[in-house]
Parts: structure tokens; C-alpha cells; sequence
């Protein structure tokens, strides 16, 4: 028998504070934010006007706002397929049974700890087309000297392969627990009944660690689109010619350069929402894959 709680209304009360928290600090303000999101500012936000629907008929018909979505929705994918892809890939090396494999599977780690503003500072004098170290080595191997920053194509992949380092620890750190929970003896057998070692990763490993790949890939979906602010801003600013202005740098100039607080109000209304609908239907697709077994 389970124990019960003198009252009906004790329980309640236990979960008061956290009842109180969450109101203040997360459903008040997602209030004041779609009440705000329909208005706009005027006089660098001195004076606001009730305007209905406006920003949002206005965010939808701006060709620079789209191009965000255009951007966000590649530099997102990429972020994503590229972090887990290789990470897997080194959680499976750091796996082996070799000597020092403790100090590797630490410095595999260590990127993650670093703030998006140390990392974005480090990769950005790595492709600093003057000084860096990688223009150094194609200068020296293949005689090129690229323009990582005033070009749009090389910025935006810039951007790209340092959000990939710096989430790449996070999700070696998963993957490696999850491969050391593999039982043994299922892939001993695989191996046993001729299975070659892509054959038990493809359908024996893979298929056992699915609630940790789905849970890595709805938190990689989530920096992708909303912690990757810090580098983008220490890196290009959203440029070069908003290269990589993603959604929520996007909304970032508006309410802190431009003083369009009803603008980026109405933005992040469109922010929440889009990742929600790309969220209920990965659970709905990806997630129908998972087993979750014993």
C-alpha cells in the first residue's frame, strides 16, 4: 500500500514553490510576450501602439526574415547530422580498450565545458584569414589563403564546423554510456551467427541505443536552434550580408539593435512554435523507432 497524504489539498501545497516559480518565471513572461508581440514600438520603445496581427503579417513578408528561416532551418541540419554522426563515430574509438583511454575519453569532453564565447574566439582566430593556423597549412600544402569571414559560403560553414565542435563532448558523453550498456553477449551472439562488425552496429548496437540517439537528437535539434546565439555573435555577427543571421540572431537585432521590441516579440512567438511542430513530429516519427527495453 502506498502512502496517502492527510488531505486533498496537502499535496498542493507541497508543489506551492515550484508552482510559483514556473508561473513567474516562465508562464507570465511567455504572457507578456504574446500580449507584447502585438504591439509596436516607436521612438526606440518610448511609445507602444496596439497593432493586432501587423508584425506578424510584416515578419512573414520580409525577404530577410525568410532568408533566416532558410538559413536556420541548413545551418540546423547540418549542426545536427554532422554532431551526431561524428560524435558517434568517436564514442565508438574512445570505446576501445586501449592504454590511456581514460585521458581520451576526458579531452574528447572538455570542449563542452567551454562557454560559446571562449569557443567562437578560439575557432575564429583558427580561421583568421591573416593569422590563422588553418590558412597557415593551405598556405603551406596547396598555396590558398580563403577569406573565412567577408565570404558568405566559407562564414556560414565556419559557423557550422565550430557549433559542431563545441556540442560534440555533450554527445560523446551519451553515446559512450550508452555503448558501455550494450549487453555483451547479444552482439557475442550476432558475431557468432556471421554478422560483421557494420552488420551488429546497424542492427543489433544502433538499434539498442535509440532512446539515447533520440534523446541526443531532440538536444542537438534545441542548440542548434537557440545556443548557437553566443558563437554566431563572437564569430560574424550574423554576417557576412547575413550569411548567418539565423532565427534567433535575428530576433536578437531586432529587440537590442533596432529597438523593435514588438518585432522580436512577435518573433519569438514564431520561434517557439516552429520548434514545437519540428518536435511533435520527430516524437511522432523518429520516436515511433525507439525500443525502449530491458
Amino acid at each position: 500500500m502506498g502512502a496517502k497524504f492527510p488531505g486533498k489539498i496537502y499535496p498542493y501545497f507541497l508543489l506551492l514553490p515550484s508552482l510559483i516559480v514556473i508561473g513567474v518565471f516562465i508562464y507570465l513572461p511567455m504572457v507578456q510576450t504574446i500580449q507584447m508581440s502585438t504591439y509596436k514600438s516607436l521612438f526606440m520603445g518610448l511609445r507602444m501602439i496596439y497593432v493586432g496581427m501587423e508584425n506578424y503579417v510584416d515578419l512573414f513578408t520580409s525577404r530577410s526574415y525568410l532568408q533566416s528561416f532558410i538559413t536556420t532551418f541548413s545551418f540546423g541540419g547540418l549542426v545536427v547530422a554532422l554532431s551526431m554522426t561524428v560524435s558517434f563515430l568517436m564514442a565508438i574509438l574512445a570505446n576501445q580498450k586501449v592504454a590511456g583511454a581514460r585521458f581520451y575519453r576526458t579531452a574528447l569532453v572538455w570542449p563542452y565545458a567551454l562557454s560559446p564565447a571562449v569557443a567562437g574566439s578560439i575557432w575564429l582566430f583558427i580561421f583568421n584569414p591573416s593569422v590563422g593556423v588553418l590558412n597557415f597549412f593551405l598556405d603551406s600544402l596547396i598555396g590558398i589563403r580563403p577569406d573565412w569571414i567577408s565570404n558568405g559560403n566559407l562564414a556560414f560553414f565556419m559557423v557550422v564546423i565550430t557549433a559542431v565542435w563545441k556540442q560534440l563532448g555533450y554527445n560523446v558523453v551519451f553515446f559512450l554510456a550508452a555503448l558501455q550498456n550494450v549487453p555483451g553477449d547479444i552482439v557475442e551472439a550476432a558475431h557468432i551467427d556471421g554478422a560483421n562488425a557494420l552488420q551488429r552496429y546497424w542492427k543489433v548496437i544502433i538499434p539498442l541505443m535509440s532512446p539515447t540517439a533520440f534523446f541526443l537528437l531532440t538536444m542537438n535539434l534545441i542548440y542548434a536552434f537557440f545556443d548557437t546565439f553566443g558563437l554566431i555573435d563572437v564569430m560574424t555577427r550574423g554576417g557576412p550580408v547575413d550569411a548567418t543571421n539565423v532565427l534567433i540572431y535575428h530576433l536578437y537585432r531586432d529587440a537590442f539593435e533596432f529597438s523593435k521590441t514588438g518585432f522580436a516579440a512577435a518573433q519569438s512567438i514564431i520561434l517557439f512554435f516552429l520548434v514545437m511542430g519540428i518536435m511533435l513530429v520527430q516524437f511522432r516519427t523518429a520516436g515511433r523507432r525507439v525500443h525502449y527495453s530491458n
